[in-house]
């Protein structure tokens, strides 16, 4: 049985872990060759490793254009070509919950990884898919950037960026044959999700319970997203599939936008029975 990404190449950043992991892992399994990247060396080398001769890991900060531009250069010279380029490294930022109290070295950390990086990604993709024929650039968004709420104000900002910046790009790159798409987790169980400064990284898995059952009570499904959730979202749009998709944010949040889990109707009824006697 064919495979969805056969003889594609895809770049893969923040693929050391979670989603990005994810995804490597099933894009290898869909017949893809994938350059992992990330500044987490060890983590990313073993996954990499485990992959076996399909993947390959380069130490890259996605925020430093050289270090961009070498990624997809490797991705050409080591396996021939470039097809699908997947934008997934981010963070979290301080996880402040209050705005007035966070730093702008903070702020602007989160912008040029949340929002910088993409860009470098697809401009440096885009150039070598618009001269051989065309290619699939992703970017990993967020359900928080569809509604405000309190805290994590820099990375909803950023990831609002990722929509609007999703949708120009299938404008103008359309023409080369480039389809350019994001996808929006809602919450999804990955050590980000509990990622704070100063806590321990044998701690996160701990924290990122607690976060998550938090979470849970917001979404009709009643089921937390998977790492693996993003990456079957990830091969679809990625392939041959979706050839006629482009400038889309797939929510793969478990109806979590889609509106207030109470059902307000009931509620308004019964104070009106109450007050009616």
């Amino acid at each position: 049985m064919a495979k969805f990404l056969d003889g594609k190449v895809a770049v893969i950043t923040g693929a050391a872990r979670g989603m990005g992991e994810a995804t490597a892992r099933r894009f290898v399994e869909e017949g893809a060759r994938v350059v992992l990247a990330d500044v987490l060396d060890e983590q990313g080398e073993a996954v990499a490793q485990s992959l076996g001769s399909a993947a390959q890991f380069r130490h890259t900060d996605v925020t430093q254009p050289g270090e961009v531009q070498s990624l997809v250069d490797a991705a050409v010279e080591t396996f021939g070509g470039l097809d699908i380029m997947f934008s997934n490294a981010g963070t979290m930022g301080t996880m402040q919950p209050n705005f007035l109290e966070e730093d702008f070295h903070s702020f602007q950390k989160t912008v040029e990884i949340n929002l910088l990086g993409p860009l470098l990604g697809a401009s440096c993709a885009g150039r070598y898919m618009a001269r051989s024929g065309g290619g699939s650039i992703l970017t990993t968004a967020s359900s928080s950037s569809l509604y405000g709420g309190y805290g994590i104000i820099p990375y909803r900002a950023t990831k609002a960026g990722v929509v609007g910046m999703t949708k120009s790009l299938a404008v103008e790159l359309g023409k080369y044959g480039i389809r350019v798409n994001c996808i929006s987790p809602g919450p999804t169980r990955t050590p980000m999700t509990a990622a704070m400064e100063g806590v321990p990284e044998d701690r996160l898995e701990e924290l990122a319970d607690i976060a998550m059952e938090c979470m849970r009570g917001r979404m009709p499904l009643g089921r937390l997203g998977m790492p693996e959730d993003i990456a079957n979202a990830a091969v679809f749009l990625a392939s041959d599939l979706a050839a006629q998709i482009t400038g889309v944010d797939l929510a793969v949040d478990g109806g979590e936008t889609l509106g207030n889990m109470e059902n307000t109707a009931e509620v308004i009824q019964q104070r009106i029975m109450e007050v009616l006697g």
